[in-house]
């Protein structure tokens, strides 16, 4: 009998990465990339979010926001030691809403588009 295939690790993605892609309809020039290997959510070449694992997305988030957002809303916002100091956050997939996505994503755009001009938003 042969062996049974491992699981693709797409399949296992694929909740996180629809929940991008349906949010990425309403932005604009947002186009769909990979970073390290997972899928991800580009503005040019410039990192908007990226899939960290099936239930984890990291969106680009201001450094002096993260606190707050994380205070305000710890069952959706997280981070761990590896993105203390950096400029994102870790989002629970399964608890954020739609439109919290949404808006998380259009904070990164307007994040980029600063580091992008050269000045702060």
């Amino acid at each position: 009998m042969p062996a049974a295939s491992p699981p693709d690790h797409r399949d296992a993605l694929a909740p996180a990465v629809e929940r991008l892609r349906k949010a990425m309809v309403s932005l604009p020039d947002v186009n769909e990339s990979t970073s390290y290997g997972t899928p991800s959510l580009k503005i040019g070449k410039k990192l908007l979010s990226r899939v960290k694992d099936a239930r984890t997305l990291v969106i680009m988030s201001p450094l002096e926001e993260k606190a707050a957002l994380m205070d305000a809303a710890p069952d959706i916002y997280f981070e761990t030691d590896h993105y203390r100091d950096w400029p994102a956050i870790l989002v629970h997939v399964d608890a954020i809403s739609d439109a919290e996505l949404v808006h998380r994503l259009e904070c990164a755009i307007r994040l980029q588009a600063a580091k992008r001009s050269g000045r702060k938003r």
